[in-house]
């Protein structure tokens, strides 16, 4: 059997993603390297930076710095006996090429984790040796062939083909391509369990053995004997005789949000204590297993459905918790149905996912905010498979109809217009990656080039040097925002109100600074493209001063009743 040897070797720190990129709905055209080779090449890359940087901050060999970095790793999901069996199987031949000065490029090249395919340029992250790149190469592999270790077998095959994690990885890869609940007993979308698309996602069910019982829906008489929409408020009181249900909540108007979004909707967040060795310890990879398992995505920490207290320290909440506080009937009713990879063009793949009863259930406030993937791809040349205005006109008017027919009356709908990322290059292409941090030799322009080199940059369009692309993904976002617009303007629904806001990522850069911040700090450090937890938060904080200003409505009566639920039910039954 072909064992999957080059998967392991990135496998702790990316055990996931081969099912993180099966489960994205991104275009099914594979770059002539191929996805998961090009993953492989980046994973190595990092993975052998991070040894090569534990070495020198320590001033310890090689050796010792891959056994450090595997100390640091959780036991859960493999992650720790993972890399010791890296060790055990590439060790000696690492220690090799580290030993004689080759950087994490020749030596992922060397062990044909990245390859230079006929035709094609070299990808490299960091600047090429000083000794022509094919004399080093040689050299590199001229140290490893008559290594005893073994050898390294060509294979297509993933984490995935190893015969005690296929039927695991095979739900896990369906309930991640469903964008549904991995562990849900009673099939009603939602789950008692956080990741794997639980309640990190969408409310967290008080009934997992009761398909009737979830956040959201209007109560069951009341709600006199028990808790049918999971706000923690139920049975009757003493006092009067009064369904509290009722008392506390009839006529307070309640609602949900669901947001419709994309990675930066799920708030997409590679830490950068992963890969900056200046930083690591042993609390370093402790959310580890909880990102992989909620596929790189933090929604608990996201502007539109988050629920925890932000690590930011900032002190603006997500709308959800907005909209909780204003009604705390409202508790445990958010949907985050977004999606790594998600655009107007394949939406419709999870959008089933959406969990509203016209009849049974509260109205909700519904997002659409798919604001890049219609104009982001890591294509060579990006603008063809750019999304036309036509295209987003018909796949929306899809959207929207679907929404109607599922959608309580009384709901609304707001288009969030696409971002202009400009910003990206004008803001970061001359400052440090955390990977360059140490030595000064890694900036984010060399990370856009060895991304699009690869064919797996998430936006070529914008995340590159050069301005005529740059400032034709910005005019085709613009003329996609408009028709979004026109749509917003013209349609009607029965069933729900329909607006349209900009993204507004000037305003929240401007009041960001306003506060004494850098603009560079609303960005992913590690990935350099996605709203950071700032960002996502001062865009809440933008969205519903907005909303507020121009169609209170949409946001419901603020309930009077809130203390009083306080009192009797303290936190309702917490998150």
């Amino acid at each position: 059997m072909k064992f999957p040897w080059k998967r392991l070797l990135a496998a702790p720190l990316f055990f996931l993603l081969a099912l993180h990129t099966s489960a994205s709905p991104a275009s099914n055209d594979q770059p002539a390297m191929g996805h998961s080779s090009s993953h492989a090449c980046v994973g190595c890359v990092l993975v052998m930076s991070v040894i090569e940087q534990l070495a020198q901050v320590h001033n310890s060999t090689a050796q010792a710095a891959m056994e450090r970095l595997c100390s640091y790793l959780p036991e859960k999901l493999f992650l720790k006996s993972t890399c010791y069996l890296v060790i055990h199987l590439f060790g000696s031949d690492i220690i090799k090429l580290l030993s004689a000065d080759m950087n994490a490029d020749v030596v992922c090249h060397a062990l044909e984790f990245c390859k230079q395919d006929a035709g094609r340029p070299l990808c490299h992250l960091y600047p090429p040796p000083k000794v022509a790149w094919k004399f080093t190469l040689k050299k590199a592999r001229h140290i490893i062939e008559k290594s005893q270790t073994l050898k390294y077998p060509q294979s297509n095959s993933d984490i995935c083909s190893l015969p005690f994690l296929a039927k695991i990885c095979q739900e896990i890869k369906s309930a991640l391509k469903n964008s549904v609940p991995f562990k849900d007993a009673d099939s009603d979308k939602y789950s008692v369990f956080s990741s794997l698309r639980g309640y990190h996602w969408r409310g967290r069910d008080c009934n997992d053995r009761d398909k009737t019982a979830y956040p959201g829906r209007r109560s069951d008489n009341w709600d006199v004997h028990q808790d049918s929409n999971c706000n923690g408020i139920w049975g009757v009181d003493p006092k009067d005789g009064i369904p509290y249900e009722k008392k506390f909540c009839e006529g307070s108007q309640p609602r949900g949000v669901i947001l419709l979004g994309d990675s930066a909707g799920a708030h997409f967040h590679i830490a950068p204590e992963w890969i900056t060795a200046s930083q690591m310890s042993l609390k370093s990879f402790l959310n580890l297993p909880t990102a992989l398992s909620d596929e790189f995505d933090w929604p608990q920490f996201s502007g539109v459905t988050g629920f925890l207290d932000s690590t930011s320290g900032i002190k603006e909440d997500s709308i959800y918790l907005r909209l909780r506080k204003r009604n705390h009937c409202n508790h445990r009713d958010y949907q985050n149905i977004s999606k790594n990879g998600a655009s107007s063009q394949n939406l419709e793949k999870f959008i089933e996912s959406l969990s509203r009863n016209q009849l049974l259930d509260h109205p909700a406030i519904v997002i659409y905010a798919m604001i890049g993937n219609d104009v982001c791809n890591g294509k060579t040349d990006p603008v063809p498979e750019m999304t036309t205005p036509e295209k987003l006109y018909s796949k929306v008017m899809e959207t929207l109809k679907y929404l109607n027919s599922h959608l309580p009356n009384g709901s609304h709908v707001i288009f969030y217009g696409l971002a202009d990322g400009t910003f990206l290059w004008d803001h970061l292409h001359n400052r440090y990656h955390p990977l360059g941090q140490l030595n000064k030799d890694v900036t984010y322009a060399q990370l856009y080039s060895f991304l699009n080199c690869l064919q797996i940059s998430p936006c070529h369009g914008w995340m590159s040097a050069n301005k005529t692309l740059r400032t034709l993904t910005s005019e085709r976002a613009a003329l996609l925002s408009r028709t979004l617009k026109t749509v917003a303007t013209r349609e009607k629904f029965t069933n729900f109100n329909l607006f349209y806001m900009d993204f507004a990522f000037q305003e929240i850069t401007e009041e960001w600074q306003r506060r004494g911040g850098q603009p560079w700090q609303l960005i992913e450090p590690v990935d350099g493209f996605h709203p950071s937890e700032v960002a996502s938060l001062l865009l809440a904080d933008n969205f519903w001063k907005k909303v507020q200003l121009q169609w209170p409505e949409v946001l419901g009566k603020e309930n009077p009743f809130n203390l009083q639920i306080e009192k009797v039910f303290g936190d309702q039954g917490g998150h």
